[in-house]
């Protein structure tokens, strides 16, 4: 078992437990959660993992379904059986274990990735899960850019002290983005993160609302200054 914490001047976003018995892949996604500001716990097998949870209940657990001791299903199946708050959890598959994941989401796994996968994206993955699992306190501050105020806590935007009408998507979308300034999402993160439809096909949806959100919240949409596109990657709130 290891542990790796977030640097002393990072704000601990929250505890997730690692179940990988591949070292070098645990490792990697370990660090990219601590340089996320997660504090990280690494463990290598099943029996460790329900060992684990049981001594300091994490925020989430990312666990990979092929597992010596105890397998992954086996591990999810001990952890939802309590009666404790609930724990987001994240499979990691092979490619060739479709009916295992089916199993897994069946059984109340929040999202899956099939190896090999990109540690950022586990990472967004991760933070998306999260907030459905534990969502923002509705005492969220103002978000002010520009002339552009977002109160989180109301549901109002105003611009010049004018409130801007959004639909409740638009506002949630907007809040979202304008909660991560200048970090890119794709329009599938934004599915998953804000329509909470992380298997979702069409992703179109996320283009048309960012089209009616520019064309309330942009002096000039066609130039936009505040949500912006980042040509072949999504979309990002400007810094």
């Amino acid at each position: 078992m290891s542990t790796a914490a977030p640097s002393s001047n990072t704000v601990v976003r929250g505890h997730v437990l690692v179940v990988e018995d591949e070292p070098t892949i645990a490792d990697i996604v370990a660090r990219y959660l601590d340089r996320a500001g997660y504090a990280t716990e690494v463990v290598h097998d099943g029996a460790s993992a329900v060992a684990a949870v049981s001594a300091r209940r994490p925020d989430l657990v990312v666990l990979d379904l092929m597992l010596p001791i105890l397998g992954g299903l086996d591990v999810m199946r001990q952890i939802r059986s309590g009666p404790e708050p609930r724990i987001g959890i994240i499979l990691l598959t092979a490619r060739g274990e479709e009916q295992d994941r089916i199993a897994g989401l069946r059984l109340g796994a929040d999202d899956y990735m099939a190896k090999p996968f990109s540690p950022a994206e586990l990472v967004a993955r991760v933070d998306a899960v999260l907030r459905r699992v534990n969502p923002d306190p509705t005492d969220a501050p103002p978000i002010a850019v520009a002339d552009l105020v977002i109160d989180p806590a109301a549901r109002r935007v105003l611009r010049d002290g004018q409130e801007i009408v959004l639909t409740h998507r638009e506002f949630d979308l907007l809040v979202f983005l304008a909660g991560h300034p200048g970090r890119v999402f794709s329009r599938e993160q934004l599915m998953d993160a804000v329509w909470r439809f992380p298997f979702y096909d069409d992703t179109s949806t996320v283009t048309v609302h960012v089209r009616r959100l520019r064309a309330k919240i942009e002096a000039d949409p066609a130039t936009p200054t505040l949500l912006q596109t980042v040509w072949g990657a999504g979309y990002r709130f400007a810094s």
